[in-house]
């Protein structure tokens, strides 16, 4: 296997909350229902949010940055181990098959005021 892209992203945690408090339709144009609610069906805090979303745009650069591509078709969750997965369905899916993409490997962290992914797109 070899990789095809590399992506990182960053986002400021009290200025992504300030977008979800004045826009509140923005986190469902933005996330699907799994990655807003804990597995308590509590919503999610804007740390957790805000790194997920960081890794949407990394999962973006690391196939290209091509236009066109929604943010619902990038889907972070968290597999049984705690370890952070992507999966990918639509837009994305269809460029990552372009470039031959068959796995994904997530990194996530927040502090500081600032959260942060790395994704990597492995063929």
């Amino acid at each position: 296997m070899s990789i095809i892209g590399v992506g990182i992203d960053v986002a400021e945690i009290e200025r992504f909350a300030a977008s979800l408090e004045r826009t509140p339709a923005l986190a469902e144009r933005l996330f699907v229902a799994g990655e807003l609610l804990l597995p308590s069906g509590e919503r999610r805090g804007a740390a957790s949010l805000a790194a997920r979303f960081a890794a949407k745009e990394a999962a973006a650069k690391a196939l290209g940055a091509p236009p066109g591509l929604r943010w619902t078709d990038a889907e972070v969750y968290v597999e049984e181990g705690g370890r952070p997965r992507l999966r990918v369905s639509g837009s994305v899916a269809a460029r990552a098959e372009e470039l031959g993409v068959r796995a994904w490997h997530v990194s996530l962290s927040h502090d500081a005021g600032v959260a942060s992914a790395v994704v990597i797109a492995e063929g």
